[in-house]
């Protein structure tokens, strides 16, 4: 490959393509775009003798070897540039059937190539060949994302280990490696390949030993039935090189999910434990309900009780006050890893926690339909047991919901409905006053889910308009409206309805004008020319 260049001149013609062949196999690329690389190398060696101007073109027989340096002239007429062009008529002295367009041949003499132009020859091959051997490697290896590779660590440093794939070259950077883990030159590595990008120095294969997917690939290897597509892996957390946790389903009921994954004394896990230094996995039974999941994941805590919260995608695990260090985990990692399995976002309680917590709501939300609905501890009590959490769901509620409840009745029932709407009154005009102190405008009140409590937060804040409000994001609007505040699906919501009258206008106009146009050409015409008179003025 070096001396190719230098040689290039003495070669046979036989030869020459030996070595374009040779130089070929050597970088698995096509014989054809060597020989290219060559004709670009002569053309450039010819223009340096011949002169920049010229159009020269060398051409290598693909058959014989024979080596062609022709310089080519247009046929045009008028001439524009005579070095390239030639006239119509000079052109059919040498072919009568020459015409406009047309191009005529000249043969020059074969180039000696010199110390210089063999020197750049050399590098119009070498870098002709190393674009065409990244083209090759991106090429194969792009589709190739997802997959284990095996390869031999070339160097390792501070920045990363780069693999020797064979016809490749992978990174492995430090982030991608597991700490603590170190190679030397030579050692075998596996790795699993999440990235392959064209950049300008060539393809960038870039190959990670800490993600997720390495782990599934591995017990994809060690266990057939998952190869086969019996047990699915539907989940995986991995904190690279301490813990990870890994859920399982079987399509077979037959077949134990958890036990298939572990083997025969724990065989088959244990060759993944061993490829990912000693890192430790739970292997957990995946469930489609999510509480069952959630209590699943916690493993190896046991939990006595959960409560889920679907809409926030958040859940109370209540475990044994001898249980909670374990569902913890060093430095929160088993709650941690649980959380990224699942994907909801999980709170540890003991149970000694949970029951003080459980009766401070219940002393609270008791104390407030005392003072709220003027009634006695037994039916404040009552109503708190049978599941109300505010005096607006009392008032919401139906006769019959209330009467069923111990010691209740019609009468009683519909008294405490009508107590209920008569305080949300009184405190929505205390609200609506306090509103209006604040300069709260009435536009507010308009939008949907904007409570007269939250105008007062508003207010306190200084959004005293729809504009003031339009020029919040949902975050900023949580932060104010505080414990009021609602989800941040529902904020977003109302700051897009505060904004909605800054495009009403545009639209209407817009609509308004091309209606008329097209329902009378008479409307058009006038105002065609009232514009041209403003124009005109």
């Amino acid at each position: 490959m070096r001396a190719m260049a230098t040689e290039m001149a003495g070669l046979a013609r036989f030869e020459m393509l030996q070595v374009a062949d040779a130089v070929a196999r050597e970088k698995a690329i096509e014989p054809e775009l060597v020989l290219e690389a060559m004709e670009q190398a002569i053309t450039h060696a010819a223009k340096r003798k011949y002169g920049q101007e010229h159009d020269i073109r060398a051409e290598i027989d693909r058959k014989t070897g024979e080596i062609k340096v022709m310089r080519y002239l247009e046929v045009a007429d008028p001439i524009e540039n005579e070095t390239t062009q030639i006239t119509i008529q000079e052109a059919q002295d040498r072919n009568p059937a020459a015409q406009a367009g047309d191009y005529i041949a000249d043969p020059l003499p074969p180039v000696d190539f010199g110390r210089i132009a063999a020197q750049t020859a050399k590098q119009v091959i070498v870098q002709k060949v190393r674009d065409a051997e990244r083209a090759r490697q991106y090429e194969e290896y792009k589709d190739r994302v997802g997959e284990v590779v095996n390869g031999l660590v070339k160097r390792a440093d501070y920045g990363g280990v780069t693999l020797d794939l064979g016809k490749a070259e992978a990174i492995i950077r430090r982030e991608d490696l597991l700490p603590r883990e170190s190679f030397r030159n030579g050692d075998r590595v596996r790795g699993y390949i999440f990235d392959v990008r064209r950049e300008q120095r060539g393809p960038q294969i870039f190959v990670s030993r800490t993600h997720p997917q390495f782990m599934v690939r591995l017990f994809t290897q060690e266990v057939p039935e998952i190869y086969d597509g019996i047990i699915a892996i539907e989940a995986v957390a991995r904190d690279p090189g301490s813990r990870a946790k890994i859920a399982v389903l079987s399509q077979d009921v037959s077949i134990d999910p958890v036990g298939a994954c572990v083997g025969m004394r724990g065989s088959r896990v244990q060759s993944v434990v061993s490829e990912l230094q000693g890192e430790k996995i739970d292997i957990i039974q995946w469930s489609p309900d999510p509480a069952t999941f959630i209590v699943n994941a916690l493993a190896p805590a046991e939990v006595a009780k959960v409560v889920l919260d679907e809409d926030a995608k958040r859940i109370e695990s209540v475990v044994p006050d001898d249980q909670l260090s374990l569902a913890i985990g060093r430095r929160g990692q088993n709650v941690r890893l649980a959380s990224q399995l699942t994907g909801w976002d999980i709170d540890i309680l003991t149970e000694a926690e949970e029951s003080d917590r459980r009766q401070e709501e219940f002393k609270v939300r008791s104390q407030l339909f005392i003072d709220a609905l003027d009634v006695d501890e037994v039916i404040a009590h009552l109503l708190v047991t049978e599941g109300f959490a505010d005096v607006a769901d009392i008032s919401l509620a139906a006769i019959d919901e209330l009467s069923v409840i111990e010691g209740f009745d019609d009468e009683l029932a519909g008294e405490l409905k009508e107590r209920a709407r008569e305080y949300l009154k009184v405190i929505s005009e205390e609200f609506n006053n306090r509103r209006v102190e604040l300069g709260v405008k009435d536009e507010l009140a308009e939008l949907e889910n904007i409570t007269p409590a939250r105008m007062v937060k508003l207010g306190e804040a200084g959004i005293l308009t729809r504009d003031d409000l339009g020029d919040l994001a949902g975050d900023e609007l949580i932060e104010i409206l505080g414990n009021t505040a609602p989800k941040l699906e529902i904020a977003n919501e109302i700051i897009m309805a505060a904004r909605a009258h800054w495009f009403d206008g545009d639209e209407a106009e817009v609509v308004t004008s091309d209606d008329q146009a097209d329902e009378d050409p008479k409307v058009s015409k006038d105002i065609t020319s009232d514009e041209s008179d403003k124009a005109d003025k």
